[in-house]
């Protein structure tokens, strides 16, 4: 049983065939998920190394825990205590080195059609041998002699790709919202559950927009400071009521018969959120009450105990490496990448209603590999790719500059730790309210777009 396994590992390490678990009790995985899965894994280490490196706290424990450190370092040529390897420097050399493995990638698989092609098999295999080239990537910035003018030069295309990383992650929310609007109205023909499906997670989405409101309302703001937060609180909850109206209103219905009250419901929730995290984001105010200076418009939790903070610190930062790998993943699909395109009329005339629609649809037959000793892999693109494999690798590439710019505070970069992610940061804020209303002319324009352009929304 177990040579067999180390065989399979074998190949897929430095070979092109697809990796695969070793137990038998594993489910059947498409050799287009367990590829996509081993980049992510790639992508999830090397942030996880650059949230290190921001964080005192690992440098003291590995100071503490490897016996002669200091000499080490000397030895290493690394500096006083390993300075070179930590800090907002060492992060933008990492993400340089994965940015541009990512980039040589998307440039590898332009115009790939298949799996059957060497670009293919080196996309779908060879794993040791690419990691070893992503250690290479990362560690060779590392040795720049002109590091002053890399770092500025660096930080403004981090900036650049940031940005638009977080517009194609908006993007794919409000085409998310379309897809799953659609697929659940489709069940309504054959069984009428599915109405009481989509009214049901409807009023909950609502219940927790307002919820998120009535919060905010009554937390984030004070009679005599929070300016910024009573104008922002009152408009964006004003348009998330716009666009649910609008997208109920007849002239909207007449030529979007499916649309309903479930998408702006998934806009306004995200919306909310957004509005809550940018005002976590700003710098704290403080007013005189009682003759003592308080800090106000504050989420409570934050402001107990420092165990309390680094609590939130740990919940802010998984929250924030899970949206990257779910935007990375499901941003990349023929389906997703058609909403880049806004083709709305593209979506598949017969659809099946799923209640776990966006993991894909396993009606189709692909040829399946019996391993006898592990997880059975499913080859699932000897015919045509899943997803464009190119535009794969480009999102990593712009995720990989996002999480550069998040971990390092953007341009607060000076004295930032990671164990003060959510502390206050003005640049931080204006980026996560501009994302609110993105998000919403985003969506705004899906509405408004078949009125503008009719004939080319025809079915």
């Amino acid at each position: 049983m177990c040579t067999p396994c180390c065989v399979s590992q074998l190949a897929c390490c430095c070979g092109a065939a697809a990796c695969s678990c070793c137990c038998n009790c594993c489910p059947k995985i498409k050799q287009s998920t367990g590829t996509r899965l081993m980049y992510a894994l790639y992508f999830l280490l090397v942030t996880f190394i650059c949230a290190a490196m921001m964080s005192p706290t690992v440098e003291e424990e590995l100071r503490k825990k490897i016996p002669f450190f200091s000499e080490l370092c000397v030895k290493m040529k690394a500096g006083e205590n390993c300075s070179t390897l930590v800090g907002f420097s060492a992060v933008y050399k990492m993400c340089f080195g994965m940015a541009c493995f990512f980039l040589f990638f998307c440039v590898l698989t332009i115009r790939v059609r298949n799996s059957t092609g060497w670009r293919s098999a080196i996309h779908n295999g060879f794993w040791l041998l690419k990691f070893a080239l992503l250690v290479g990537c990362c560690a060779a910035p590392f040795f720049l002699r002109d590091e002053d003018n890399f770092l500025k030069v660096w930080r403004y295309i981090g900036a650049t790709g940031g940005v638009l990383f977080l517009f194609i992650q908006l993007l794919m929310l409000v085409e998310f919202a379309h897809r799953w609007n659609t697929n659940w109205s489709s069940g309504v023909e054959y069984n009428r559950l599915w109405y009481a499906a989509l009214a049901f997670v409807t009023l909950v989405l609502f219940t927790i927009a307002v919820g998120a409101l009535a919060f905010m309302g009554m937390y984030y703001t004070h009679p005599e400071a929070c300016l910024y937060n009573k104008i922002f609180l009152g408009i964006n909850g004003s348009l998330c009521l716009v666009v649910s109206m609008l997208a109920i209103s007849p002239f909207i219905q007449k030529l979007q018969p499916k649309s309903g009250l479930l998408q702006p419901a998934v806009i306004s929730v995200y919306v909310m959120y957004l509005t809550f995290s940018a005002f976590s984001s700003k710098p704290k105010e403080v007013v005189e009450i009682d003759g003592g200076n308080t800090t106000v418009c504050v989420f409570p939790f934050n402001t107990g105990s420092e165990s309390d903070k680094k609590i939130v610190t740990v919940v802010g930062g998984f929250f924030l490496v899970g949206c990257i790998i779910y935007s990375c993943l499901t941003s990349t699909t023929r389906r997703s990448s058609a909403a880049l395109r806004v083709y709305r009329n593209s979506e598949p005339e017969a659809e099946r209603a799923r209640c776990f629609f966006c993991c894909g649809d396993d009606t189709e037959d692909y040829d399946e590999e019996k391993t006898g000793s592990g997880q059975d892999v499913i080859y699932d693109e000897k015919e045509t790719t899943i997803y464009n494999y190119s535009y794969f690798h480009f999102v990593f590439f712009l995720g990989s500059l996002y999480v550069m710019m998040a971990v390092t505070n953007w341009f607060h970069y000076d004295g930032h730790r990671i164990e003060k992610l959510l502390d206050g940061s003005w640049s931080v804020f204006w980026l996560k309210m501009a994302s609110c209303w993105v998000c919403l002319f985003l969506y705004l324009m899906t509405l408004i777009a078949p009125l503008m352009c009719p004939k080319r929304f025809e079915a």
